[in-house]
């Protein structure tokens, strides 16, 4: 999946306001992690993630395999936190105000 650059600032806006849905703790990810975080894209689009592990490579491994299991894509990283944003395969009626 890719998104253009204009795209991508959009989300990183969205996603400044958000608290992360996911905490990856000690156990690193495991496979109840990655199904939710499938599970929480397919609500929410785009969402953020915590994580535990204080070793950046490995942090970074993780990020890595997290978009490619879920096919998504990184919005932002900063620190322990990371932006993840994937199209959602069930399209949601539109908000009526």
């Amino acid at each position: 999946m890719t998104i253009t650059s204009q795209q991508k600032r959009e989300l990183k806006a969205q996603s400044h306001s958000l608290k992360p849905t996911i905490i990856v703790g000690n156990n690193g990810l495991t496979d109840a992690v990655l199904s939710e975080i499938h599970r929480a894209l397919e609500d929410h689009e785009l969402i953020k993630i915590r994580f535990n592990e204080k070793d950046r490579e490995l942090r970074e491994e993780i990020v890595t395999k997290i978009c490619k299991k879920n096919k998504a894509v990184l919005i932002q990283s900063i620190g322990h936190i990371i932006a993840i944003y994937r199209k959602s395969a069930v399209e949601k009626p539109a908000k009526i105000s």
